[in-house]
């Protein structure tokens, strides 16, 4: 009788009690040999042909199972199933415009798939708003900050600040680059995003483009902006690199207004918090659902 890998071994032969059916203890509990006996010789008739493989000990935790290996026992043992391990994904691809409800239904954006581009000057409170908006919905949604990739590079990062060369343009090309494909993986694994960067309307190659190139033409573009004095007080507060100087921020400020005019839903949050800006930002995206904009 074989036994299969993994269940309990059979208690050896007990004097007196007659042969144990298929089991034969000096398989593996050899003695020693008979006197004047060099080499093993041929098994006696009725002895035990061949010795029941003795079934190894479970796998650690968190480690495979061995392979099993040939012979009958091992073809008895039935497989396990893989529970950690490679989890396929979804590639990502352009992601399509959102498909309109019908006509009778209001869109709810905040149970929606969706991705967003928060557009707006420095001092803006896009990262403020995204960050919210994305903790706050019913359906899971990544916020993906320009800045913090772009930050990503420690060794020769390129400041702005200290002068735009080509230098600083190739970083923030590969930074909005490397935005758009992950934005494009989370869509595609069924995960909202919402994007922030400082789009600049006379720019549209790089700007809004350059988004739809990397993430396809069902991004929603939001532009966020309010007035002049409340980006100043905000930049005010910032530190580090992203501390602008009060006339870079009103120069940034003046080319946001070109977006006035655009056809894109625009945002002023001067007398709005955080939580009131993400509740408009829900009202705006339905309207965009409902009706795309073209850009």
């Amino acid at each position: 009788m074989q036994h299969a890998v993994g269940s309990p071994l059979p208690p050896p032969h007990q004097p007196g009690h007659g042969p144990a059916t298929g089991w034969s203890p000096a398989a593996h509990h050899p003695g020693p040999q008979h006197a004047g006996t060099q080499h093993p010789g041929p098994q006696r008739a009725g002895a035990h042909q061949g010795s029941v493989p003795v079934p190894p000990p479970p796998p650690a935790p968190g480690y495979p199972a061995p392979p099993p290996g040939p012979g009958p026992a091992a073809a008895a043992a039935p497989a396990t199933p893989e529970t950690t391990g490679h989890v396929p994904l979804p590639p990502g691809g352009p992601v399509a415009m959102p498909m309109a409800p019908p006509a009778a239904t209001v869109p709810d954006p905040a149970g929606t798939t969706l991705a967003v581009l928060l557009i707006g000057p420095a001092g803006a409170g896009k990262t403020s708003v995204a960050k919210y908006w994305a903790d706050h919905r019913r359906v899971p949604t990544a916020h993906i900050s320009l800045d913090d990739v772009r930050e990503w590079v420690r060794s020769g990062f390129a400041d702005p600040q200290s002068g735009w060369n080509d230098n600083s343009e190739a970083q923030y090309r590969l930074a909005r680059r490397t935005c758009g494909f992950a934005a494009r993986n989370f869509l595609a694994n069924g995960i909202s995003c919402i994007l922030d960067d400082a789009v600049f309307p006379d720019r549209p190659v790089v700007g809004l483009g350059g988004w739809k190139r990397h993430v396809g033409p069902g991004l929603l573009p939001v532009v966020l902006l309010p007035g002049l004095e409340i980006v100043l007080e905000r930049n005010a507060e910032r530190s580090g690199n992203r501390r602008l100087s009060d006339e870079e921020v009103a120069r940034i400020h003046g080319r946001m207004a070109g977006w006035y005019g655009s056809g894109l839903p625009i945002i002023d949050n001067s007398q709005l918090d955080v939580p009131e800006t993400a509740r408009v930002l829900d009202e705006v995206l339905a309207r965009s659902i409902a009706s795309p904009p073209q850009w």
